[in-house]
């Protein structure tokens, strides 16, 4: 027969099994770059590093800063203002390197900076609005909204893994 603390545990295993993926809160780490804050999924985080010197790979896309040893792992390192053409890159003690694991693949991204982890219920993620071909909104989650701020959230999985990086096997779903 259970006790009164058994049937309260029971209930509450089963309230967290039948809440979905969805309706649990998700964390972002929050990055600047120029004027606006985006947000990618802090589960892909590996490490933040500060920006060090890169050897340049000869015919690499311009995106693509060069490559970094990090640890004995070689590390390609993405300049994202150059990625989503935001204009000339600046390197200050500001700039950051944010390091993710993607598929198993090390690779790092190069941020104007790094605010915070924030946490966004689902209802806080809003659809990316249709900008038609102005736009590519496919590596786009959505929309974060946080009181006065609101986070350009990036699908970095899908990102990192397009044809166009050809820096990491597709990732499965």
């Amino acid at each position: 027969m259970k006790t009164s603390e058994q049937t309260k545990q029971a209930a509450a295993g089963a309230a967290i099994l039948s809440t979905t993926p969805a309706a649990r809160p998700l964390e972002f780490l929050s990055f600047t770059l120029g004027e606006e804050e985006y947000g990618i999924d802090i589960q892909k985080v590996q490490e933040l590093r500060g920006y060090d010197a890169v050897t340049r790979i000869a015919n690499a896309p311009e995106f693509i800063k060069g490559v970094v040893n990090l640890r004995g792992i070689i590390v390609p390192i993405i300049d994202m203002r150059i990625k989503f053409a935001l204009g000339q890159p600046t390197y200050d003690q500001f700039t950051v390197v944010i390091v993710l694991n993607i598929g198993g693949r090390v690779v790092g991204m190069v941020v104007d900076s790094v605010s915070d982890v924030i946490t966004l219920n689902a209802d806080q993620i809003k659809p990316a609005p249709e900008m038609g071909s102005a736009l590519d909104t496919d590596y786009l989650i959505g929309l974060g909204t946080l009181e006065e701020r609101m986070l350009i959230l990036v699908d970095i999985d899908r990102l990192m893994s397009s044809e166009e990086m050809g820096l990491v096997e597709r990732v499965a779903a």
